[in-house]
């Protein structure tokens, strides 16, 4: 039991009613973490932290019954669903109630490119249902086929898709939230345009957000490329080359340095010894655009649908967070970065950074337009050794104008960097959460007035 009483939790779980609630703290512990220990350095640090119960609203109503109840008894709620963020989002700092909100599914509408969702959706059951009105979701992180929509909202960034429509922070890319506050008497707030932005990547400390309503892009047939390359620099410039091609729609595009791609378990017959490759999603009309492009400096080992039903991998699961996933399976010494190159100067630096940890620092690129710009977020795998190396490459990175965003610590301000968005974060948690109850802690800066 954390630092709550026995009796405010029984007092709390009576008021609570008819809504499910879980005790049993085995299963309370494993529904406490997500995959924060990517990071030797959270996994110490949070090792151990636990709710002191989970509760999971069956619908908008329920949770307005518990943020009420929680608010009244003056207990921490952390809001959880599918529990595939990489940075301690979904980790109690202080027990409280675990909100589960994986029963929040259904879909409300979808009209042409737009569509109304509820927050605990899973992306790949929005995708099923949104591509047979011939459309689907701009982006999805690698854990498309277990994240949900609110997950990727409150935690993510970007990922499969922004090659082309950038991350969540751009303007556009989420059109509304509806957010339920935590009072006594709670609210029930529709964010619209770029209000919605107050709830991007905040790690749930802005309000339980009950729904969505995401812009979608044309469904395509997506064919799955990996091209190898003797070089490494030679697949960063083919993959630069390709994202600048704006007649080529494609999904995706990550350059991958050797020896990684020999981690890569069922891939690796595709992935020919000592070579870099590229991973690419590429709509079918434009293959033949692609390959022309490519011409003879890059030889194709892949093509194949994407195919992510059950039982299948797709390749964009060796990509994003997934391509250090791969490596841990089989090697977990090491660990990773998450940087974004100037877009002046993006294969020069990504040269330079090569050469300066030629060993320790292992290159993974995804191709990304950032605020108009394309540009590469790198995702490279670290031979970790210690707290202060990692930390001695992360200055050296920001020196070189590399900019980081550190996957090693759990707040919002110290995590997000350039990928914080562009609201006013702390001044709408101070009106939604007055108590400091959604998920205390994360937010360094916030200091409760009522508390």
């Amino acid at each position: 039991m954390n630092d709550l009483s026995l009796n405010k939790l029984d007092r709390l779980v009576a008021e609570l009613g008819d809504i499910p609630v879980v005790t049993d703290p085995k299963v309370v512990r494993r529904r406490s973490r997500d995959f924060f220990w990517y990071s030797p350095i959270l996994n110490e640090l949070l090792d151990g932290k636990s709710a002191d119960l989970i509760v999971a609203p069956r619908d908008e109503s329920d949770v307005i019954r518990v943020a009420a109840a929680c608010a009244r008894h003056r207990v921490p709620i952390t809001v959880r669903a599918g529990g595939t963020g990489n940075y301690g989002q979904a980790v109690p700092l202080n027990g409280g109630v675990l909100l589960d909100i994986s029963a929040l599914t259904d879909i409300e509408w979808i009209k042409p490119g737009v569509l109304r969702v509820g927050a605990g959706a899973k992306m790949n059951a929005i995708d099923a249902e949104t591509q047979a009105q011939g459309f689907e979701l701009r982006m999805h992180p690698s854990t498309k086929r277990t994240a949900t929509i609110g997950g990727f909202v409150a935690g993510g960034s970007g990922g499969i898709g922004s090659v082309t429509y950038g991350g969540l922070r751009e303007h556009g890319n989420i059109l509304a939230a509806r957010v339920v506050t935590v009072e006594e008497k709670p609210r029930v707030i529709e964010l619209r345009r770029d209000a919605a932005q107050k709830i991007n990547r905040a790690y749930g400390t802005t309000g339980i957000i009950t729904a969505l309503e995401m812009p979608l892009a044309p469904s395509w047939k997506w064919i799955d490329v990996v091209v190898a390359f003797d070089d490494f620099m030679d697949a960063a410039a083919f993959g630069y080359e390709a994202a600048l091609a704006d007649g080529i729609v494609k999904k995706l595009l990550a350059p991958v340095t050797w020896p990684l791609p020999s981690y890569f378990g069922a891939l690796k017959p595709h992935c020919p010894d000592g070579k870099s490759i590229l991973i690419a999603m590429i709509a079918e009309p434009s293959l033949e655009s692609f390959k022309a492009l490519l011409g003879n400096r890059g030889t194709i080992t892949l093509e194949t649908p994407t195919d992510d039903s059950p039982g299948q991998v797709p390749l964009y699961e060796y990509t994003w967070n997934h391509t250090t996933l791969q490596v841990l399976k089989s090697d977990r010494s090491v660990t990773y970065l998450q940087c974004l190159y100037p877009h002046d100067r993006l294969l020069e630096k990504v040269a330079e950074m090569r050469e300066l940890f030629p060993d320790e620092v292992l290159q993974h690129l995804e191709f990304i337009r950032f605020g108009g710009r394309v540009t590469c977020s790198g995702l490279p795998v670290v031979r970790f050794r210690d707290a202060h190396r990692l930390n001695e490459i992360i200055s050296l990175h920001e020196q070189r104008g590399v900019y980081i965003a550190n996957p090693h610590v759990y707040t919002v301000e110290d995590g997000s960097r350039y990928k914080r968005a562009d609201a006013d974060q702390l001044g709408f948690k101070q009106e939604v959460d007055p108590f400091g109850l959604l998920n205390p802690g994360k937010m360094r800066s916030f200091v409760s007035a009522r508390a």
